[in-house]
């Protein structure tokens, strides 16, 4: 009769050899070893057999189980350094390779803008001021000289927030929120989003604006004219080519609107400006006067100058960007050029 532990044996032999991994060397364990593995099973014949052969047989089964165990673990132990070996070398780090480097982030383009314009106007002796996006009518409007039927009252023009509280049409009424506070001279820019009912390809109904104000003894038009074209020249070349003509703002007489060529070879307005009104001055004089105090801005002994630029203008210019649009749609692919 054959020997079923000789077969036994000669069968564990060949799947440990032709077991190619951990995986496949586990199966091997549980087919021979496990509770219903070939080897355990074996000692169910114990009972067919004589007293005198039973210990014999026993000692087998567990000598054989003692060898298969240590061979399993022998293997075993080969195939964790292959298997270790094979995952270092897949992660292997070429150092020669050229790294991976994350892009790097840069200011938007009006951002660029803003920043060199400040720059330009700190250099000449204009601080920063700033003041609230909502504001009461009468900053907005009424200190500014604007008279009750003015169009820009209109809420075609204007986002009203409530009856007397308004999204700020122009960052101008930092100047009378300046002087009620501050003696001339006066020399400030003030950065900030302004709110218009407008959208079109030139236009937004949000969009960012400078404001300037110079006052003191003796400024003169011909002051506002040597700031402006020196900012224009520091922004867009000493060759630059611009123009002022006439124009009407309620804050400011007489007004001008200024222009410069673009790259297109057509005239693109960037802001308007003009002598400080009397009536501004008349307006501030009040505040200081409800203090106890009497008015520094007393005209004609003291004058100014205003100016607003659009700084979404400024950047269409130099960047050559005809539709102003491209600024606020976040594509990537626009951005990314600057």
């Amino acid at each position: 009769m054959k020997d079923p532990l000789q077969q036994i044996n000669k069968d564990f032999l060949e799947a440990v050899e032709a077991a190619k991994d951990s995986s496949a060397l586990q199966q091997v364990r549980v087919t021979f070893l496990g509770k219903k593995g070939s080897l355990t099973e074996s000692l169910k014949a114990i009972g067919t057999l004589s007293a005198a052969e039973r210990p014999a047989f026993g000692q087998r089964v567990n000598d054989l189980r003692k060898e298969f165990e240590e061979l399993l673990d022998e293997k075993q132990g080969l195939f964790e350094i292959l298997e270790t070996q094979a995952e270092v070398q897949k992660n292997v780090i070429d150092t020669t390779l050229p790294g991976y480097t994350n892009p790097r982030g840069s200011y938007h383009p009006l951002t660029l803008i803003e920043k060199q314009i400040l720059q330009v106007f700190q250099s000449l002796g204009f601080s920063i001021e700033e003041g609230p996006d909502v504001e009461s009518d009468y900053y907005n409007f009424e200190a500014l000289n604007f008279p009750p039927n003015h169009p820009a009252r209109d809420m075609q023009d204007t986002f009203f927030v409530n009856g007397n509280r308004v999204l700020r049409t122009h960052t101008s009424p930092v100047q009378i929120r300046t002087m009620e506070k501050v003696k001339p001279p006066i020399q400030i820019i003030v950065p900030g989003r302004v709110y218009r009912h407008d959208s079109d390809m030139t236009h937004s109904p949000v969009f960012h604006q400078i404001e300037g104000l110079c006052v003191g003894p003796n400024v003169t038009f011909s002051d506002l004219k040597g700031v402006l074209e020196t900012f224009v020249k520091n922004i867009f070349g000493s060759k630059a080519k611009t123009r002022f003509r006439p124009s009407f703002f309620p804050f400011t007489e007489p007004s001008a609107e200024m222009d410069v060529m673009g790259p297109h070879g057509d005239w693109m307005e960037i802001m308007g400006c003009g002598m400080v009104d009397p009536n501004v001055f008349a307006s501030v004089s009040q505040a200081w006067e409800k203090k106890g105090e009497k008015s520094p801005y007393i005209y004609p002994d003291v004058t100014g100058f205003a100016f607003g630029l659009g700084i979404e203008r400024i950047a269409m210019i130099a960047y050559g960007i005809k539709d102003i649009r491209l600024f606020y749609e976040n594509d990537s692919r626009f951005l990314r050029q600057f």
